[in-house]
Order: structure tokens, then sequence, then C-alpha cells
């Protein structure tokens, strides 16, 4: 699932090739449209097609943003309101002059929502598993869950929101990959990211978050920004499919310490697994305790 990195890096790459434009046509797949048709959600959210198709066509993008792991695009018609859009498992944006142009056939097979802007390229949102979301929205009330997520984790207060979150009786005596993976205690950072900053400072995923020091934490905090902050410069990882709008994957996934390994790159010892949240957790048993 993209994480903080993979979508920064898709916002960042939008943001200079939509802002200021028009979306002069739009088109829903066929395979949104059955699900409608029998009584399931995939990827429009509380939306019909042709509502959707009415409420975007037609509208400038005002701004394009990044909020944890959704993209805020404002638009603007007569007022302006939010369309929201979260990636889910595999959901891509590609910047084409056609679909023939998305680079992979297999995205070209799972185009569901195409925004035709007024220089003649497409936006097309392809997602293989639908697993995706998007929500036409007056602001961020119009959907609860938006209001409940933590600050950005570079932003000032979020050191303490975690600390403060983790010391909480809902969090502090759950494993602390739990913790850092839960969207209102840590803004962006899910399975991949969480490996890996667990691992730079040696603590078992299982390990209860009132179990580590508020120093240790703090220090864990500082990790999981840093990290963060690398995969962005690295344009983000590519485990399975993500791609950025021009259909390249990121490179972050080259540097991995610990997710994905089979041996410890630091003692050499046989990695173990277990799950963790609902996710499958890769941890060491000599080094992280």
């Amino acid at each position: 699932m993209p994480e903080l990195p993979e979508v920064e890096g898709v916002v960042r790459q939008i943001r200079p090739v939509a802002i200021g434009k028009k979306i002069a046509d739009v088109f829903v797949s066929d395979t949104i449209r059955l699900s409608k048709t029998g009584g399931k959600e995939a990827i429009l959210k509380k939306i019909e097609a042709d509502s959707f198709i009415e409420k975007v066509k037609g509208a400038q993008i005002v701004s394009v943003e990044r909020r944890s792991k959704y993209i805020y695009f404002t638009l603007r018609k007569e007022e302006e309101y939010l369309l929201v859009n979260h990636l889910g498992m595999s959901g891509a944006w590609f910047y084409v002059g056609s679909l023939l142009a998305i680079p992979e056939e297999k995205f070209r097979r799972h185009v569901h929502i195409v925004l035709t802007l007024s220089d003649g390229n497409v936006l097309a949102y392809s997602d293989i598993r639908r697993f995706g979301e998007m929500r036409v929205l007056a602001d961020e009330s119009d959907y609860p869950p938006l209001l409940l997520m933590a600050p950005e984790p570079f932003a000032e207060g979020a050191l303490q929101h975690f600390l403060d979150m983790s010391e909480s009786p809902k969090y502090r005596n759950k494993p602390i990959k739990e913790v850092i993976m839960d969207g209102q205690v840590i803004s962006g950072a899910g399975n991949i990211y969480a490996t890996e900053a667990l691992f730079r400072m040696k603590i078992h995923p299982k390990r209860a978050a009132q179990r580590i020091s508020r120093k240790r934490r703090t220090e864990l905090f500082g990790e999981v920004v840093e990290i963060l902050l690398e995969s962005i410069e690295a344009g983000g990882s590519t485990i399975s499919d993500y791609r950025n709008i021009n259909g390249e994957s990121g490179g972050m996934q080259n540097r991995f310490a610990m997710y994905g390994k089979k041996q410890c790159m630091s003692c050499g010892s046989a990695t173990k697994t277990l799950k963790i949240g609902g996710r499958t957790s890769v941890y060491c048993p000599t080094c992280q305790k």
C-alpha cells in the first residue's frame, strides 16, 4: 500500500501539470458503474458515477495537496470543494496524452477514472485491485475520519502528539508497531516504514508502547521522520504496483534493511515474521528486543 512518501511523490508531480487547468471531460469505467448497480462502492464512495461526472466536469484545479496518505484536489466551479483520493493497495495516477501512453498494460486495463484537462492531456486513475477511494466533499467534515488524522509527522507538535497518544489508555498496551501504523498516532507511516524504523532502533515490533521509555520513543519518532524523508528523496518504494505519474518505480526498496528480508543485514540471523495489526511484521529475533 502506498504510504506517505509515495503519495507525496505523486502529489509533487501532479501539481505542475494540473494546477490552474480545467477538467474538460470526465470518464468513469463500466466496472465502477456495475459495482454501483450491484450495491457495492468500487472507488467512488457515496456518489453515483453520473453525479461524480456532473460535479467534477468543468471545474478548475486550484491546488493539489497531500494529507497523510490522502490526495486533496481543491476544485472550483461556483465555489471551492474537495476531491479526496486514497490510493488503496494499487492505485496510480498517470499524466499522459492518451491512455495508450500508459507504460504498462496491467495499468491500462484497469483505468477507472479519466480527467481530461484543458491542455488536451489526461490524468488517468488506474487501480488494479480497486481498493482505492474517491470522495467529493464540501470540506473535510463531510467525511469525519479525515478529522481524526494525526498531525503531519514533519509538523510542529507531531512528536508531542505521538508521545501523548502512545501513553494514552487506548494505545499504551498495544504493540509499538501497531501504534506507529495507526494514522491517528502518526500520519502516513504504514507497515514498510514502521518495520524499517523499528529495526534501526533495535526495538521488537510486538513490544508494548508503555514498555519503551519516553526517551526511546522520542528517538523512534525521529527515525520514523528520517526514513519518511529519505524515502521521499528516493522517489518512494515500489514493492509491487506503485508508480509515479510517468510510470516510473521508486528507489527506496533498494535501501531496505529489514522489510522483506530473509536474513538480518546487521547480524546475519534469519528473520522472523508475525502478524501485528493485521499486517505481516518482519524482524530480527537477535537484534530487536
